[in-house]
């Protein structure tokens, strides 16, 4: 006895030690948000910001809609969900007891020199037993009923576990959200780049009436001996490089127009366009809210922080698998050693095992899993403070894209009048000897220029309109 209880107590000890871990401490505090952005007092949040009812385009609408119905993306992502949530059904088995029906026959033969061979023996010579009940050699053993197995929870981490697959559902959800709001957003940037093209095409095709017309005035004056070929020459290449940039745009035009019917899971095909970019007005002002309040507008906020309370119980059940579990393995059914006696009511078989096991030798591995699952949560902390840095920037940087933006566009429209009176200023002098040809071809090179500027300025524009759509966390 003293013996056994010596080697209960070193199994005991061997147990507390592998419940020991050494891990470094984890930092998951929520990093201080600033209070506005960069100073701005704006305490109203946008609620219903979505760019369609915000820039009341039909056809974007239509096409939005058309992605969010389309998209392979969108579908991928539906997906992903279904998929967390199977991972969710399938952890909550671990907390009820595994029951299954068993059905089994074996056969033992006891040999005359063994403990069972001489018990069964000395059994048949009792006068209690007799007839069927008396033990056959070889013996036979029939069982059919229901077998369980049970893991009692002691330490909570089958729960922890299960709501870990419940949040990483969730997670998977705020992804959808996080896809739905990066297609709409991506849908309108590739739709505004076309209308961007819409207006560059406009404006090459007026320039380039101009230029022939000018090549053709020069070709008189070359006749009537007021300029020479090499004149004739630099007004010629000017509109063949104009033509040729024509090209380029609508080179450029045609591939923006089939990655959005990409986006809106279709085959290359015309995209309706809306207003001209020339008439779409921004809201004169944007409310953009505080920092604070992106955390329930993000998706990837929410997401992140899904990912890193999953992280935590993840953490906390590994350190509960170095602790002691108790299993409970009960049973019930028929069992005889005689067929014809299985289903007799006096067949009837029921039992129940309980048992208590630690981890002892195997101790390292489940140190090296507390381990593993304790990084994974410091990452999934350095990922969610990622993306509070990144969400606020990208709402700042958006909000100040806008201002400057307008401010550029206003000097860029100032520019392109001057620059248009001052074309037409020197055709007029040319025409009358007070201009070089040098003098017209830089003018209109000029004015083309200074026209491409202020388009692009306004795509740009609606751009980080875009931007701050998708930043403020999108379609809700």
């Amino acid at each position: 006895m003293l013996r056994f209880l010596s080697h209960c107590g070193l199994l005991a000890v061997l147990a507390l030690a592998g419940c020991r871990v050494r891990y470094a401490p984890v930092t998951t505090a929520r990093p201080p948000l600033p209070a506005t952005y960069a100073g701005s007092t704006d305490t109203t949040h946008l609620t219903d910001f979505t760019l369609p009812a915000l820039l009341k385009d039909s056809m974007l609408v239509a096409l939005v809609d058309t992605a969010l119905q389309n998209s392979p993306d969108l579908h991928m992502a539906l997906q992903r969900i279904r998929q967390a949530e199977g991972h969710y059904i399938s952890s909550r088995g671990p907390l009820l007891p595994q029951v299954s029906t068993q059905g089994s026959a074996g056969v033992d033969r006891y040999g005359r020199y063994t403990m069972n061979g001489v018990g069964n023996e000395d059994t048949n010579l009792s006068p209690n037993v007799r007839g069927k009940r008396r033990i056959p050699n070889p013996v036979p053993d029939y069982f059919i009923g229901l077998r369980a197995s049970w893991e009692i929870d002691l330490w909570g981490k089958l729960g922890q576990r299960r709501q870990a697959a419940l949040l990483r559902w969730q997670a998977s959800g705020q992804a959808r959200q996080l896809a739905r709001t990066v297609l709409t957003a991506e849908v309108a940037r590739h739709y505004y780049t076309l209308l961007g093209f819409d207006a560059e095409m406009a404006i090459l095709r007026e320039n380039i009436d101009l230029q022939q017309k000018a090549l053709d005035l020069v070709e008189v004056q070359k006749v009537a001996g007021r300029v020479t070929e090499l004149a004739v020459q630099q007004f010629r290449a000017q509109l063949y490089g104009t033509q040729a940039l024509r090209g380029q745009v609508t080179q450029q035009r045609l591939e923006t127009e089939n990655r959005l019917n990409t986006l809106l899971g279709r085959y290359p095909q015309p995209v309706p366009r809306g207003d001209s970019l020339e008439f779409i007005r921004l809201p004169g002002r944007i409310l953009a809210g505080v920092p604070v309040q992106l955390l329930s507008r993000r998706p990837d906020l929410r997401q992140a922080e899904n990912e890193l309370a999953a992280a935590g119980l993840d953490a906390a059940a590994a350190r509960a698998d170095l602790l002691p579990t108790l299993t409970l393995t009960p049973y019930a059914g028929f069992n005889a050693f005689r067929p014809e006696l299985l289903f007799n009511p006096a067949s009837m078989a029921a039992g129940l095992l309980g048992g208590l096991a630690a981890p002892v030798f195997n101790r390292y591995g489940l140190q090296g899993q507390v381990v593993v699952a304790e990084a994974r949560r410091q990452e999934a902390w350095y990922a969610y403070r990622k993306t509070l840095l990144t969400g606020v920037a990208e709402v700042y940087t958006s909000l100040q894209a806008i201002d400057n933006y307008r401010q550029v566009a206003d000097l860029r429209r100032r520019e392109t009048a001057e620059l248009r009176r001052a074309a037409l200023t020197a055709r007029e002098l040319f025409a009358t000897g007070y201009a070089t040809y040098l003098e017209v071809i830089t003018a209109q090179r000029s004015v083309l220029e200074a026209e491409l500027n202020l388009i692009h300025t306004k795509r740009d524009r609606l751009v980080a309109f875009i931007d701050l759509y998708r930043a403020l966390g999108g379609t809700q």
